[in-house]
């Protein structure tokens, strides 16, 4: 008969217990997680092109736009009709194949040009290929926020080896205690700067 010693007995159930912290199952998003200095937010991830989705073209000027009203997220956006949507509160994406609107809230405070900036240069460090301009103040529909637009590289096309490269313009703007990224995006040589300023625009918060 096997006797096992109190102190092995003590060892197993620690190891036990660390196999089930380890394993929980959820995933992790990168959109919202803390930094490691100051527990703030560390900002919604870059948005990458899809390798085999065919180049979309312009938002075309007739174009019927709905509202999308979050009530978790606490705010409302138009969006063009047809788009998929995935996501739902903290973080939102409409997308028709490499046209992409993506929103994230989270707690944080209002952004400043050097918070931007340092929130983009984190995220070139997951991603390689982004480039960004220098963010800089703007006035929008609902208020004052911070914009700057970036580029990044998706991953070579399976059958061409051609990457896409998607062309990014990110808005932050906060109200009560919530920041809110937004990210529109496109296949550079599509044109929806009017579309994509309409939207923006209409960003409200409830």
């Amino acid at each position: 008969m096997n006797h096992r010693t109190p102190a092995a007995i003590a060892a197993a159930l620690f190891a036990v217990g660390l196999a089930a912290c380890g394993s929980s199952g959820r995933p992790h998003s990168s959109s919202s997680s803390a930094n490691a200095q100051g527990g703030q937010p560390s900002g919604a991830a870059a948005l990458t092109a899809e390798a085999q989705s065919a180049a979309t073209g312009d938002i075309p000027d007739n174009q019927v736009f709905l509202t999308y009203h979050d009530a978790r997220g606490g705010y409302a956006v138009k969006f063009p009709e047809g788009w998929a949507r995935r996501g739902t509160g903290a973080d939102v994406t409409f997308s028709e194949k490499n046209n992409l609107i993506h929103i994230v809230v989270a707690p944080g405070a209002a952004p400043t040009v050097v918070s931007m900036r340092a929130e983009l240069a984190r995220v070139r460090a997951s991603t390689p290929s982004l480039s960004f301009t220098s963010p800089a103040p703007v006035r929008l529909g609902s208020g004052p926020a911070i914009r700057a637009t970036y580029t990044t590289l998706g991953a070579p096309n399976p059958v061409t080896g051609k990457k896409v490269q998607l062309l990014v313009d990110r808005y932050e703007l906060a109200r009560g205690g919530r920041r809110a990224t937004v990210d529109l995006g496109t296949a550079r040589g599509v044109d929806n700067v009017d579309a994509y300023r309409m939207i923006i625009n209409s960003f409200r918060w409830r």
